[in-house]
């Protein structure tokens, strides 16, 4: 289990940004702190494997969390099908 912060990008829709809650973004590429702009603080969670995430596997999650101290999570591609979606939410 993790306490993670998930923050929105003011400047990229719909992309998120997930830290452990007790390291803030000090393991974050600085590079990549410039590109997503100012932080927004969406919401915390206590992340589990059996947590159901909406649009992200919270294995996949944990283990870059884990590893990097962080995971980004991209925007739906704009040519996902209806299809992809029910997908992804079933996942």
């Amino acid at each position: 289990m993790i306490v993670c912060d998930i923050f929105a990008s003011r400047y990229k829709n719909e992309m998120y940004l997930y830290v452990v809650r007790a390291e803030g973004t000090e393991r974050v590429p600085e590079e990549l702190l410039q590109r997503l702009g100012e932080l927004r603080l969406v919401t915390t969670l206590l992340l589990k494997h059996d947590l159901k995430l909406a649009r992200a596997d919270v294995v996949e999650v944990l283990r870059r969390l884990d590893q990097q101290g962080y995971y980004l999570q991209m925007p739906p591609s704009p040519y996902a099908t209806d299809r992809d979606t029910a997908e992804a939410a079933r996942a």
